[in-house]
């Protein structure tokens, strides 16, 4: 026998008997008939306590994929999170322009270094003070 039918035979053994071959080795100048051949009966689970198991592992891994997909952090809450850190991006700028803002009046109203105009201001819209020359008129 050659080798290449050698091999086919070998696959023919294979599909009747349904048992799994391994071909160990298979060498120029060998016949079939001198080749190693291993069989191994396929694995299944004995006891009912291994499959009780096997289903608990398996939807373990069927929660934490859910998780992943459509949980608090996953795939599907990654837009809402991306539009979320966009409206606390703009809400961070608007408060650090009013803490600007802020800061510098309060440096315009230093008892040391006080603006003039700005107390001025604050004089006639808080307390109600006008100067001597000034005329005023209330509307009803």
């Amino acid at each position: 026998m050659s080798k290449v039918s050698s091999t086919l035979h070998l696959m023919g053994a294979i599909t009747k008997k349904k048992t799994v071959f391994t071909i160990i080795s298979l060498k120029q100048g060998l016949r079939c008939d001198s080749c190693m051949v291993m069989t191994r009966k396929p694995t299944t689970a004995r006891l009912p306590s291994d499959k009780v198991s096997q289903g608990f592992a398996l939807a373990g891994l069927l929660l934490l994929a859910g998780l992943a997909f459509a949980g608090p952090s996953g795939v599907l809450a990654w837009g809402e999170n991306v539009r979320l850190l966009e409206q606390r991006n703009a809400q961070i700028a608007m408060l650090q322009d009013q803490t600007a803002e802020l800061r510098n009046r309060t440096e315009l109203l230093d008892p040391k270094n006080a603006d003039p105009d700005l107390v001025g201001e604050l004089l006639r819209s808080n307390l109600g003070f006008v100067h001597p020359d000034e005329v005023v008129i209330e509307l009803p």
